[in-house]
């Protein structure tokens, strides 16, 4: 039996709420069970120094934790000065899934940036920020071609993210915070709706796995990416 009482190729409750901020050109707030990220899409008329007069756009992520998003206060890492490893680990890992997809001629010179806010985290924080980050650029996209800023959509395909592990040798899908920091296996999956993987990040945190336990974790993900999917449809209004 899992800690939440789910079965192991179970999800936890999903919400995918868009329109979350007011300002923004695009913005989700995605919910995995307790963890409550808020992701917003912003758009710029231009693009980084080395982009510039190459008719390419470019899309990049940025990761935080409040500091109440955990049991404890965490100091803000502004307030530090520098960022964690952590923080640029994650923040790089949304930039990379996202880009995946996007046709950045088709983009042409403009800069997306998705900022991905956790308010409450329950593990799985960064599987959330992709999931909801890819509504957000869905949506920062739909507000360009409306205002004729851009003439195609530049988005080849969706893009969601889900944990998957080895918690008392069972394989389970969707981690909380209680199988996570328990976990014999951790894994994270990044797919594509077309069925193609962008990024697999995979630890042995108490013991080594075998190929037919990796199979496993890998048709837990395609299953729980598939109904991510969903609702990444249905909260685009699709």
């Amino acid at each position: 039996m899992r800690p939440s009482g789910r079965n192991p190729s179970q999800l936890r409750l999903i919400a995918l709420e868009p329109g979350a901020s007011r300002y923004a050109e695009g913005s989700c707030l995605a919910k995995f069970g307790h963890t409550h990220v808020l992701c917003t899409a912003s758009w710029a008329g231009e693009v980084p120094r080395w982009k510039k007069g190459k008719g390419e756009g470019w899309v990049t992520g940025e990761y935080g934790m409040l500091p109440r998003a955990t049991h404890t206060r965490g100091r803000r890492e502004a307030s530090e000065g520098k960022q964690s490893g952590r923080t640029q680990e994650i923040q790089r890992l949304i930039g990379r899934a996202l880009r995946s997809v996007t046709d950045m001629k088709a983009l042409g010179e403009n800069t997306i940036t998705i900022d991905c806010d956790v308010i409450q985290a329950d593990g799985g924080t960064r599987t959330a920020a992709i999931t909801g980050g890819y509504v957000a650029l869905a949506l920062a996209v739909r507000y360009l071609k409306e205002e004729g800023i851009i003439k195609t959509d530049p988005l080849s395909a969706q893009v969601a993210a889900v944990s998957c592990g080895i918690f008392d040798d069972t394989p389970v899908l969707d981690l909380d915070y209680p199988e996570d920091s328990g976990a014999q296996v951790d894994a994270n999956f990044v797919m594509a709706s077309d069925k193609r993987l962008i990024e697999i990040q995979g630890t042995g945190e108490q013991r080594a796995f075998s190929r037919a336990e990796f199979n496993a974790l890998m048709d837990l993900a395609e299953t729980g990416c598939e109904e991510l999917f969903a609702a990444q449809r249905k909260a685009l209004g699709q």
